[in-house]
């Protein structure tokens, strides 16, 4: 056993209360120190981790959710309903970037509530990151679908059976439950998971180069589309800029735009997974930080520039689409640009999914370093250094999913999970501030460790309330079954609150398949 992990055994202390276990902090200095004798392979730059989060955070939200937000909530809008949801995620970019090179381990938010809040807040963010990056990874499969069947017909004029392109279940929201549509599958969303698994499970490096392509590709694409329709906008469709509210809450006004600021926060999910690959960045406390904040900056500029050619060249009530960006190129007449779009989509919704499924396995992989996951899901394939075992898992449940389940459904869900996370890593900042104030930190968040992690915490709690009853029900039934599963296996199984498997934490990192 390696002197680090002796030292986490030793933070068990005989007769700790049962209560006092479950808030049990991980030591930060022992988790530098496993950071630095990672196995994992140590390839990604800073370039590499900036196209990381562009390719995570530029995808269904910008070409699937920024249509429905504006119809639906927001109209023109939809513009400070981006802007609301850019502030919460800047702030939440700020405190990531702290953590990351502060604590520069693969466990993400996980983590650094494990170190900060105790084992079962950790756990409840690990878990509730598990929701954040497989239901994502999800969503943005079901977008692929829209956007494939749009190519397929603008390039070949092919009509494909709507039986296999589409869910087999909806969910109505006046009545709060799913009905059954007559369809089989929604075969694209669950082949293309597959295929990006497939190509997850031969390393890092090779990901990382095949999603710099793409990146590459889909801002490319975004600028063509803003360039070529920005002639055609109308001034009028921006009025009113604010639609009066109709009733509800999440109907036009300024209500709306809170509520299209939450649906829309799925648009920014992304630049958290940056720090998902820490153990494989060659210089993690200079390169994280700077991975996170600038392919942030970037998405966001490109968000607020399609969404004013978009209400502007279209009225927003017709934008409800999943592809409104087609929406948007038929009232121009451009085909080929149609044609150019639509392939650029499918590029850049794919570097999401691949992406979104390389930080999944590593929160498992974390948490199985950590005992409070079966030993499986440490295992690291022996030639590529990859978490082979959880990336297959992961592909598959993405598959079933994507096949099955609505965009709506998965995107509003993912988008409470991710601000839960949001949440509490902000807590955490201020926090280690105040216990650890002399941790080597390159990044620091400005103006203290109270204003911005503060503010950041409020606002994206703020926004989980604006979410509807039915999406915070089913995040309470997930979280519910996950603390379910922390008191029937992950905490007999705990490493740092059981020493007597000590040994199991020394072997875990030592396995093979």
């Amino acid at each position: 056993m390696s002197s680090d992990q002796k030292a986490e055994v030793a933070q068990y202390v005989d007769g700790k209360s049962w209560w006092r276990k479950l808030f049990t902090l991980k030591n930060v200095d022992n988790l530098r120190s496993r950071a630095e004798s990672s196995e994992m392979s140590r390839s990604l730059s800073a370039f590499d981790l900036t196209a990381i989060g562009v390719g995570a955070i530029i995808g269904t939200g910008i070409f699937v959710l920024t249509g429905t937000a504006a119809a639906q909530n927001a109209g023109p809008a939809v513009v400070l309903s981006f802007a609301v949801a850019g502030v919460a995620a800047g702030t939440a970019a700020m405190a990531y970037s702290e953590m990351a090179c502060m604590i520069p381990v693969s466990g993400s938010a996980y983590t650094y509530s494990y170190a900060t809040m105790g084992e079962l807040v950790g756990w409840i963010i690990g878990w509730d990151l598990i929701l954040e990056y497989l239901v994502g990874a999800a969503t943005v499969s079901v977008g692929w679908s829209g956007y494939f069947v749009k190519f397929c017909e603008s390039a070949f004029n092919w009509q494909l059976d709507k039986r296999w392109v589409d869910s087999p279940v909806i969910f109505d929201a006046k009545t709060n439950s799913f009905e059954v549509t007559g369809n089989y599958i929604n075969l694209p969303a669950s082949v293309v998971s597959l295929v990006v698994t497939g190509l997850l499970c031969f390393g890092i490096r090779e990901s990382a180069r095949a999603n710099a392509v793409m990146v590459c590709i889909k801002t490319l694409v975004i600028l063509l589309f803003i360039f070529a329709c920005i002639k055609y906008v109308e001034p009028s469709n921006y009025t009113p800029f604010v639609p009066e509210n109709e009733g509800s809450f999440s109907k036009y006004g300024a209500t709306g735009v809170l509520a299209g600021a939450t649906r829309v926060f799925f648009s920014y999910i992304g630049f958290d997974a940056v720090s998902t690959a820490a153990q494989e960045a060659k210089n993690p406390q200079r390169d994280l930080p700077i991975g996170i904040c600038s392919s942030l900056i970037l998405c966001t500029i490109l968000y607020v520039a399609v969404c004013v050619v978009m209400t502007g060249v279209v009225p927003f009530r017709e934008l409800n689409s999943s592809a409104p960006i087609n929406v948007v190129i038929g009232y121009t007449g451009m085909r080929w640009l149609g044609i150019i779009v639509s392939l650029g989509i499918l590029f850049g919704l794919t570097s999401v999914m691949l992406v979104l499924l390389i930080a999944q396995p590593r929160i498992f992989y974390s948490m199985a370093l950590d005992g409070l996951f079966p030993k499986f899901a440490a295992k690291l394939h022996p030639k590529y250094k990859t978490p082979w075992s959880t990336t297959l898992i992961s592909g598959l449940f993405c598959a079933v999913a994507g096949g099955v389940l609505p965009v709506d459904v998965l995107g509003e869900m993912t988008s409470v999970g991710t601000l839960f996370a949001f949440a509490l890593v902000n807590i955490g900042v201020t926090i280690l501030r105040v216990k650890r104030p002399d941790l080597p930190r390159k990044f620091k968040v400005p103006l203290g460790p109270y204003l911005f992690p503060g503010l950041g915490a409020i606002m994206s709690v703020g926004l989980i309330a604006t979410a509807s009853a039915h999406t915070l029900l089913r995040l309470f039934v997930w979280m519910g079954l996950g603390v379910l599963i922390y008191f029937c296996y992950g905490r007999t199984h705990s490493v740092i609150n059981n020493p007597h498997r000590a040994a199991e934490f020394h072997d875990i990192e030592k396995v093979d398949i």
